[in-house]
């Protein structure tokens, strides 16, 4: 192989192989696309237990740390961690199924038998203000009876699609519950696989291993805190919502305060989308409802914002807003409400991979010239 590679056209030869081999990739590119996906997808549940592991992972420390920190041996501490931090998704899981999603249900429900009569109402109002030529809610005053048949109609006429569906949600069901089981192995394995990722990270980086143990680590600490305390935050803010609903008697608890929690989630626009949707599901059923939830939605994201954020996530992902508003919208371009909801912290590693890495780089090579 030494006598090849002193030859001259060695070099060529490899450049021209390389090159072939990258316009035949891109010349076939959704091909390859396609059966990379198709190939992926047979590890889907094994990636979704390592997920929900990943999720888990931060709660099963904090236990581990905190309640069996003063233990001697490592091996208890982890296991009782990480029986602890799933017993208590479990039991959250168990809490919401049978508290959060009947009162959700019921919402809904009871949102539907009475639209007509909300938008009738509300539709009053809009004439009363001399605005109904501008504003005109008649598609939602048609009659229950109507509505009725029509959701009939098109039970009947799409009843395979239905069918199709449902036996897809069963199958989503199943998937989750297996990579759920999955999660708890790779938690139960973490210290071995940590360990065979550092053998083999030494073995592939050699003299760059320090660097890239650093950016992967600083990721990890960037990745899991975020989406720890964003989800913890959404819970708060769809608590605090549900709670001042009830103390001052608007409807619909459940179903908006939903709403309220699950976009949150979403960086930057979320917080402005749940606010809408809440405010006009209580606009249909009075103005002031409506106006009373604005102003306390207002309030509570400014809360939010500068009080409860920044004490949850602190500095690790602080960066320009400009830049998390870019984010957002190449991230939902190209990954969809996956790249929406990973958006913040995508833009904090690679700002971290700029300001720490190419910049420093960048000037040193020029002071070497």
């Amino acid at each position: 192989m030494k006598k090849f590679r002193d030859r001259p056209w060695y070099s060529l030869a490899v450049a021209i192989c390389i090159g072939v081999a990258l316009f035949v990739l891109l010349i076939r590119i959704s091909e390859v696309v396609d059966g990379l996906g198709t190939f992926l997808g047979f590890f889907s549940t094994v990636f979704l237990g390592a997920v929900i592991a990943y999720i888990i992972n931060p709660l099963a420390v904090f236990y581990r740390d905190k309640l069996f920190g003063k233990l001697k041996k490592d091996k208890p501490k982890t296991v009782l961690g990480n029986l602890l931090a799933f017993l208590t998704v479990i039991v959250f899981l168990v809490y919401f199924a049978f508290t959060v999603v009947p009162q959700l249900i019921s919402s809904v429900t009871t949102f539907a038998n009475n639209l007509d009569d909300y938008a009738k109402g509300l539709q009053k109002t809009i004439d009363a203000l001399g605005v109904s030529e501008v504003v005109d809610l008649s598609f939602l005053t048609a009659s229950t009876t109507d509505m009725l048949n029509t959701v009939t109609n098109f039970l009947s006429d799409n009843m395979s699609t239905i069918l199709s569906a449902t036996a897809g949600v069963g199958k989503a069901v199943g998937t989750i519950f297996i990579a759920f089981l999955l999660s708890i192995y790779f938690l139960a394995e973490k210290d071995n696989l940590k360990g065979g990722a550092i053998r083999f990270l030494k073995a592939v980086c050699k003299g760059k291993y320090e660097d890239v143990k650093y950016v992967l680590k600083r990721s990890d600490f960037i990745l899991s805190r975020y989406i720890v305390f964003n989800i913890l935050d959404s819970l708060i803010i769809g608590v605090v919502n549900a709670i001042f609903m009830g103390l001052v008697g608007l409807p619909y608890i459940g179903l908006v305060s939903m709403v309220v929690a699950v976009t949150n989630l979403i960086p930057t626009f979320g917080p402005i989308i749940g606010g809408a949707i809440g405010a006009f599901l209580l606009l249909l059923v009075e103005p002031w409802y409506a106006l009373v939830f604005i102003i306390f939605t207002l309030i509570l994201q400014n809360i939010d914002g500068y009080i409860l954020k920044p004490k949850l996530v602190g500095d690790s992902v602080g960066v320009s807003g400009l830049w998390v508003l870019i984010g957002v919208i190449v991230g939902g371009k190209m990954f969809g409400i996956v790249g929406i909801l990973l958006a913040i912290p995508g833009v904090a590693i690679l700002d971290m991979l700029y300001g720490e890495f190419l910049l420093p780089w960048l000037e040193g090579s020029k002071k070497e010239e």
